[in-house]
């Protein structure tokens, strides 16, 4: 499965959980803090991808990076994973 959409998916069943409610559509240049999930949300999410991918790119870095976008925010992984998909 494309990263991308794994991280959607793995976005919308976090939602879910956490009883955020989502804007529709979901683009590359929606800005996170308007994307419907919370705080809390986002550490889940987060929580949830390292699971699924083994791998925590924030944990990693040397010097912290908040992405502004769902794009930033997908990249941050493909650089982790060194994949392009």
């Amino acid at each position: 499965m494309e990263l991308e959409q794994a991280i959607r998916n793995t976005l919308i069943q976090v939602a879910i959980i956490a009883n955020c409610q989502l804007i529709e559509n979901i683009s590359d240049d929606t800005v996170l803090l308007q994307s419907g999930l919370d705080s809390l949300g986002f550490a889940m999410l987060v929580a949830q991808l390292e699971e699924d991918l083994e791998i925590d790119p924030f944990s990693q870095m040397q010097i912290a990076v908040y992405p502004r976008t769902f794009a930033e925010f997908v990249n941050i992984y493909r650089q982790a994973l060194g994949t392009g998909n």
